[in-house]
């Protein structure tokens, strides 16, 4: 039997512990926040195994939901998570993002002119530090069940007709549904409501509210509803990505910009302030920008990438890019109370 001088069993134990330790640190996931469609198994495969690393993906729903995760633990338990323009200017203002080296995403050459001019994107630059690259983007339109209406819907309005009373599948969010309201509304700026502009979204509110079938979260569960509840029309907060999910679930739908104008979204990666691993966070965004993960997102979500060619939409300009709103509190604290039956005096009320 071999008998170990005491300060060597000591060296061996250390030496056991700080190669544990190495191994725990080797395999320590990358942690990302993602879009239902951002990041596909396969995809993920292809990195861990280019990077030798484990990836773990964490869906939302919502960019309440994202929020929420983020804020729960000071931004502690991810690394990386992607959120669109508008959204994005709160997490910097609390601190909660991080400049993202740009010289390490040798792939921004890869994308198309206008989303490669950072500095030209409202919110993504703020005192010369870049803070998201962009990823994928798309408007919300108007879904249609070409059975039952038989020419596309022109208007936003098409959402409250009568004629459509408990045919309407809608998004369960306060703050995309009062620019929704606003837009439908004719309103100056659908992100900036004044004083007066409040009592009538929330009566446009609420009369939504009573076409609605069910509201959804998910782009699947958008499909689901629309499809069970035989609907008319929704409203397509994920955008095409919703009209390919009904199109394979063999619905005969079709897909409308309305004429007051559509909202829409650009969907940018960024990277905590605790994120373990910068060098990984940052090597998870240049290999997104690659031309495979971009025709995953586009042939499978229906979702416009930044690399792809320019596609030839005529109806840019009918766009209203997301800008960040007076106050997304106070929006999804009215909006519960809509969802929840109130009346208008009760939810407006302080």
């Amino acid at each position: 039997m071999i008998v170990l001088h005491p300060n060597r069993r000591q060296f061996c134990v250390a030496l056991a512990a700080t190669t544990s330790g190495r191994a725990r640190a080797a395999v320590e996931p990358l942690r990302v926040l993602a879009w239902p469609g951002y990041a596909d198994p396969d995809v993920v495969r292809t990195f861990e195994q280019r990077h030798s690393s484990r990836v773990e993906i964490t869906v939302i729903d919502s960019d309440l939901d994202l929020w929420n995760k983020i804020i729960a633990n000071g931004a502690q338990d991810f690394d990386v998570f992607a959120v669109n323009t508008a959204e994005l200017q709160r997490y910097i203002r609390k601190g909660l993002v991080v400049g993202i080296a740009t010289e390490q995403v040798p792939n921004l050459a890869r994308q198309r002119p206008r989303f490669r001019d950072l500095k030209s994107i409202p919110g993504i630059v703020h005192g010369g530090v870049v803070y998201a690259v962009p990823y994928t983007y798309a408007e919300m339109g108007l879904i249609y069940d070409q059975q039952q209406m038989s020419q596309a819907p022109e208007s936003l309005s098409a959402l409250w007709d009568e004629r459509y009373r408990g045919k309407v599948v809608a998004y369960n969010g306060g703050t995309h549904n009062f620019s929704l309201a606003a837009l439908s509304l004719g309103l100056d700026s659908p992100f900036k409501l004044g004083k007066s502009d409040w009592p009538r979204a929330v009566d446009r509110l609420i009369a939504l509210r009573r076409n609605v079938t069910g509201f959804y979260t998910r782009p699947d569960e958008s499909v689901a509803l629309f499809k069970h509840r035989q609907a008319a029309v929704m409203f397509a907060n994920f955008g095409k990505q919703q009209l390919q999910l009904c199109k394979a679930a063999g619905l005969n739908v079709g897909y409308a910009l309305p004429k007051e104008g559509a909202l829409a979204w650009l969907d940018c990666w960024v990277i905590t302030r605790s994120a373990r691993n910068l060098s990984l966070a940052t090597a998870w965004i240049n290999y997104l920008l690659e031309s495979e993960p971009g025709q995953v997102l586009t042939s499978r979500q229906g979702l416009s990438n930044t690399t792809a060619a320019e596609p030839d939409d005529e109806a840019s300009e009918m766009l209203r890019w997301l800008q960040p709103v007076e106050s997304e509190e106070h929006r999804n604290q009215l909006w519960s109370r809509i969802v929840s039956g109130d009346r208008a005096s009760k939810v407006l009320a302080s």
